[in-house]
């Protein structure tokens, strides 16, 4: 009887491979002989092989092996499509014929004996049952006993449509399950003969990747990086940079859809986005040609499912639907409203719309905006009454409300403390006019009762500022020319009073020099007297027109979607998938390049929802490029680092978290320092476990690329600013990554989801000013009037009908949280799931933020805090870690999706 392991080879001895996989030669004979053993131990059957290979060129060689085998079973959970295609059926048909998805198993070490890959094992896993809103595909593997670990499947779609699989769990191993997340789109074969790579869940540093597959993952990576050439398909994952320069819509008739390109010069620099490859336009051959199809990744764009109910879709049917149906019923779009009232009836009778097309799909999407009629057969656009109103109808009004929410409302990015005075421009005086401001120290300390000088008021740090003055001004005589459309320069200055509040003492408003006209500037105050009281609204509604105006462009879109965008992609460039900062941030990005690209389709493009309601008009996006070029730095994205940037706190190593606030009872930055040390212990225990040692910081190839592409490319317009932080050590990169976090999850949060709850009642925050002020160079009509009617010069200056409930119907979408939304430290990623030591610093991190939602509730019920309490006062939640679906005014979503 032959010995199963005795081996008599020569060199004409061929490889034994299994029969059916080797080519027949003459001669030459291979035969198999399967004899099945039962593993008690393990409760498998194992199958042992004997292969005789018998070589008729030398009877006297002959070679006898065998090997054992194992199966394994893998499953493979696929979410349900809704595609009722023509090929649908064919992909039915090859479900029933058992080929659906073709497997490979990878080991994960190459074969110790011959230093070599070992062979992948393939077979076709067929459909097996549905599970709720999944279909699991089960297939049965034959694993040799020396196999080792599994380090990757690969797999082909055998369908002629995209499916796609959320992840592959192999059971049957001693060592246990393996499992493989994938929550990706798997291309048909028929589309790409290129098949997948899903890594399974351990993550690896490049140096400690395992051998069997350390070029699968070097391939990906080149799969995803593309070759910078071509239109790209739906299908792909190709992430590539490009210059803002698809805003504009040249092709279109005149010059009105003309815009600068941003990005890729000294004067307009900007943030990279994602190269689609589309034509460039005719008219232009510097922008992109526009189309209804805006390229994203596919694994960046929402599983199928879940598009029918994310948020997205809501802004696609508000912006395609509700608004054109608005614009339909407006036969003057300069109609601005009559009165108050008819304010008010926004929320409580509502404006009637012509029927729409499809809606009850429409209806699915945003029931709380459009209520149906049926007894008169019309559609009624009904807004909710934002939380504002709801608790203080007239807090708009006040100066207090108007203080108050330069710290605890929309936009807490921009109060700062003033250190010098005077207050001077750095603009140039000979295009410009005088540098020195209008408010000077006497008028000040005549606001303040003479109780202080300017100068003792600054050195206690009393005086605060909102400063748009330098920013505007080189804009106001051109957005001027626009039709409805008024700004200025504007200085806003606050004093910190005793009870921990802000009141507001002046406003600056300037205009530059114009034609024949010499500069022009105002100060106006808080006043006892009608006249000074009506001329000091309309001076705060210019002011909040600015502040909304930056908010949105600058707090918001270029800040977090926009800056966020070049992190995305050089991450997917130049992180293996199995790297561990890729799966720290991989939850940080998810949907925001989507949300990116139907911004730049309907929000922020050539005159649309931004141009076309906020103040700077048509000069809306080159303005945020303005912000990017002299105010945007990495370094200063950072919480701490931003408050003291502008003052608002000290470094003091007995402080809370290491800093003393300038202003104690600031709801912002209170509530989001205890979040920033949360997030970045979490990202401390994660960085320390991956590199416990220094050196293993500069040698890992992948986060060094990382870094330097996010500098020199992604933000390559700013690339040689000495600022950006150095990566040598882990504590640099926990820096890095806590900024990265930070500004996705709660700085995101911060400046977004309060939007329909502070500005859903426009008065409290216009998105514009349509008229300038009665004191500037008015005509004796023009006063008259103002005197007569100074309710209808309010009137006047704020927002149009059209402009208001475009916007509303925006914001209200803007600010919903969907039902699937992800909070922050809500799940578990599976990646960190497999190491325990990452499973339980989640935990941790998990505790600290159900803690700080305990926190703020304190805070919010302090009478003491007045900046968060009192009579008619909003709470401040916008940094309340989680939330119910819908417009909440709370939660911190993991990533920028909406």
């Amino acid at each position: 009887m032959l010995k199963p392991q005795l081996q008599q080879a020569s060199q004409s001895t061929k490889t034994l491979i299994p029969w059916s996989t080797k080519p027949f030669i003459f001669g030459e004979i291979l035969a198999s002989f399967p004899i099945n053993i039962l593993n008690k131990n393990i409760g498998q059957k194992k199958k042992k092989n004997f292969r005789v290979h018998y070589n008729a060129a030398n009877s006297t060689k002959a070679v006898l092996t065998s090997t054992e085998k194992s199966t394994v079973k893998a499953v493979v959970t696929v979410q349900k499509t809704v595609n009722l295609n023509i090929s649908r059926g064919l992909d039915d048909i090859g479900d029933l014929l058992g080929k659906s998805l073709l497997l490979w198993i990878v080991a994960a070490e190459f074969d110790p004996k011959t230093g070599l890959e070992k062979p992948s094992i393939r077979t076709y896993a067929h459909r097996g049952r549905d599970v709720d809103c999944d279909t699991h595909y089960e297939a049965d593997f034959e694993i040799p006993e020396d196999f080792g670990e599994v380090g990757a499947v690969l797999v082909e779609n055998e369908h002629h449509n995209e499916m796609y699989v959320k992840n592959i769990v192999i059971d049957g191993f001693s060592h246990g399950k393996v499992n493989v997340t994938c929550n990706s789109w798997v291309h048909s074969k028929f589309d790409n003969p290129q098949h997948r790579i899903f890594f399974t869940n351990k993550s690896y540093l490049p140096s400690k990747t395992p051998s069997g597959v350390k070029k699968l993952r070097e391939r990906e990576l080149v799969i995803l990086r593309g070759d910078g050439f071509g239109e790209r398909k739906q299908f792909e994952r190709i992430y590539d940079y490009e210059v803002y320069n698809d805003i504009g819509e040249p092709d279109g008739e005149g010059d009105d859809g003309i815009r600068s390109v941003l990005g890729g010069n000294k004067e307009l620099p900007y943030p990279r986005r994602c190269r689609t490859g589309r034509p460039r336009s005719k008219k232009d051959p510097l922008s992109e040609s526009r189309s209804t199809f805006v390229y994203v990744p596919r694994d960046e764009a929402f599983s199928e499912v879940k598009n029918l109910t994310f948020s997205v879709n809501t802004v696609h049917s508000v912006v395609h639907a509700v608004v054109p149906a608005l614009e339909s019923m407006v036969s003057d779009p300069n109609v601005g409203f009559l009165h108050f009232s008819a304010i008010d009836s926004l929320f409580n009778v509502g404006i009637d719309l012509p029927r729409i097309n499809n809606k009850s799909g429409l209806m699915n999407i945003i029931p709380r905006l459009i209520t149906a009629v049926f007894d008169t057969q019309k559609d009624v656009l009904l807004f909710k009454t934002p939380a504002l109103l709801q608790r203080d109808k007239f807090s708009w009004f006040r100066d207090v409300e108007f203080a108050r929410q330069t710290l605890a409302g929309l936009n807490p990015y921009s109060i700062r403390l003033v250190t010098e005075w005077p207050l001077k421009s750095k603009l140039d005086p000979a295009v410009y006019g005088p540098p020195e401001s209008a408010i000077t120290k006497e008028l000040i300390e005549k606001e303040i009762g003479g109780i202080m000088t300017v100068e003792e008021v600054i050195q206690q740090k009393k005086l605060f500022i909102l400063d748009y003055h330098d920013l505007l001004l080189p804009y106001v005589n051109k957005v001027n020319e626009l039709k409805g459309n008024v700004v200025y320069g504007s200085r806003s200055l606050f004093l910190l009073t005793s009870d921990g509040t802000l009141r507001p003492l002046a406003i600056e408003l300037t205009r530059p020099p114009v034609d024949d006209k010499p500069q022009w500037k105002e100060v106006y105050f808080p006043t006892w007297h009608a006249t000074g009281d009506w001329l000091w609204k309309l001076a705060k509604a210019h002011v909040l027109s600015h502040d909304s105006g930056y908010h949105q462009l600058v707090s918001h879109w270029l800040r977090t979607h926009c800056c966020t965008e070049p992190y995305i992609i050089a991450t997917n460039r130049q992180l293996g998938a199995m790297h561990p900062i890729y799966r720290l941030l991989h939850p940080h990005f998810r949907y925001t390049m989507e949300i990116n690209a139907l911004a730049r389709e309907a929000l922020i493009n050539a005159n649309g929802i931004i141009e076309s309601s906020f103040f700077p008009g048509k000069y809306a996006m080159e303005l945020s490029s303005v912000a990017y070029k002299v105010e945007w730095r990495f370094d200063q994205e950072a919480l701490p680092a931003n408050l003291i940037s502008r003052g608002l706190a000290v470094e003091d190593p007995s402080a809370p978290y290491g800093l003393k606030l300038t202003i104690e009872d600031f709801p912002f930055a209170n509530d989001g320092l205890v979040l920033w040390d949360i997030l970045k212990q979490w990202v401390t225990d994660y960085v320390n476990h991956y590199y416990p040692e220094t050196n293993l910081i500069e040698s890992d190839k992948e986060i060094q690329a990382w870094w330097s592409e996010i500098k020199n490319v992604g933000h390559g317009d700013k690339k040689d600013e000495p600022w950006w932080p150095e990566l040598k050590t882990p504590k640099d990169l926990i820096g890095i990554i806590t900024t990265i976090i930070w500004v996705t999850s709660g700085h995101h949060a911060a400046v977004n989801f309060g939007q329909y709850s502070f500005a859903g009642y426009f008065p409290n925050r216009p998105t514009i000013a349509r008229s300038k002020m009665p004191t500037e160079d008015p005509t004796p009509e023009e006063w008259q009037c103002f005197l007569n009617k100074p309710e209808e010069a309010l009137l006047k200056c704020f927002p149009s009908q059209i402009q208001a409930t475009k916007v509303m119907a925006v914001l209200d979408v803007l600010s919903n949280h969907s039902p699937e939304e992800e909070y922050i430290g809500e799940k578990m990623e599976p990646y960190w799931a497999e190491d325990p030591v990452i499973n339980a610093a989640f935990e941790v991190f998990s505790g600290k933020l159900k803690e700080l939602e305990g926190i703020i509730d304190g805070r919010n019920a302090d009478p003491n805090l007045m900046n968060r309490n009192g009579a008619g006062v909003v709470p401040y939640e916008l940094l309340k870690p989680f939330s119910g679906p819908g417009v909440t005014g709370k939660g911190v979503p993991y990533s920028i999706s909406i």
